[in-house]
């Protein structure tokens, strides 16, 4: 390879591709591309806004845009999480990247940042933006109030090791192509696409991690904006299985001798080490 050539790859190589769901939250959508997008840096290529049947002006802001670097997708329907599929088979470049229309700030060149630390962690496959500590925004708070951690530090790069969101978050090509990408669900509009994708991952041996030097400004949740009914559906749902779990939970640490077991083998978290949407603010 000449000197050119490995330029060439070492270029091509740094290039991600962002995509950005939304759906009638254009006032929260003008953010992410002014303070968000706007502070991406050279190694972000392709930018795919993919407009989920909005009706509240987002197409006509989003025509309104004139970065070379974007491709605007009107789609007639809601068709949630299920977008990421299509809208990323759109892009070439080899670092793919899932970025919430509700992330409303970011530092400068906040996209490299993110991802020279994937680079450097070769078995990390999924690696979001930490998160400012904000108290209306209820993923901050679940970070901050309800999640456990374990923070590292590897190869130079502090790590949280937990639950990992995909508001900010960073993948390769080669590890989407080689667990098959993004769930497509027929049936459901809203679902926890990035926890099914990050199960996808650690059956293939690789890790999902949160950078913690790095933080993005979420603002999900009603003190921002009226969620979809599909996404009240979804936790509503979500919370009566929940419920169900801790319910026999109960019953099974009620069992002489099981609550001693389960502490010594980790067989379930004890039902007072979950939650459900009620606990946030």
């Amino acid at each position: 390879m000449t000197a050119a050539q490995a330029h060439e790859h070492a270029v091509a190589a740094d290039e991600i591709a962002i995509v950005i769901l939304t759906c009638g939250r254009v006032h929260l959508l003008k953010q992410c591309v002014e303070n968000v997008l706007a502070k991406a840096s050279a190694a972000t290529r392709e930018i795919v806004i993919w407009s989920n049947g909005a009706t509240d002006g987002t197409e006509e802001y989003l025509e309104s845009l004139e970065d070379p670097r974007l491709r605007i997708v009107h789609h007639p329907e809601n068709i949630g999480q299920s977008a990421y599929v299509d809208a990323f088979s759109l892009t070439t470049s080899p670092y793919l990247l899932e970025l919430d229309d509700d992330v409303i700030e970011a530092p400068q060149d906040w996209d490299l940042t993110l991802l020279r630390a994937f680079q450097s962690l070769p078995d990390v496959g999924f690696l979001a933006a930490g998160l400012v500590d904000n108290p209306h925004d209820l993923t901050a708070y679940a970070m901050y109030n309800l999640y456990d951690y374990t923070e590292v530090e590897e190869s130079g790069v502090r790590l949280l090791l937990g639950p990992t969101g995909g508001y900010c978050a960073l993948t390769s090509r080669a590890v989407y192509e080689q667990v098959g990408g993004f769930r497509r669900e027929r049936r459901r509009v809203f679902f926890l696409e990035d926890a099914a994708y990050v199960k996808k991952i650690q059956r293939a041996g690789y890790r999902a991690a949160t950078l913690i030097d790095l933080k993005v400004l979420h603002a999900g949740g009603p003190h921002y904006s009226k969620a979809p009914k599909e996404k009240d559906e979804f936790w509503r749902s979500y919370e009566r299985r929940a419920a169900r779990k801790r319910a026999a939970k109960h019953l099974l640490l009620a069992v002489p001798g099981v609550a001693s077991l389960n502490s010594k083998y980790g067989w379930f978290k004890p039902p007072e080490e979950t939650y459900a949407s009620q606990d946030l603010p």
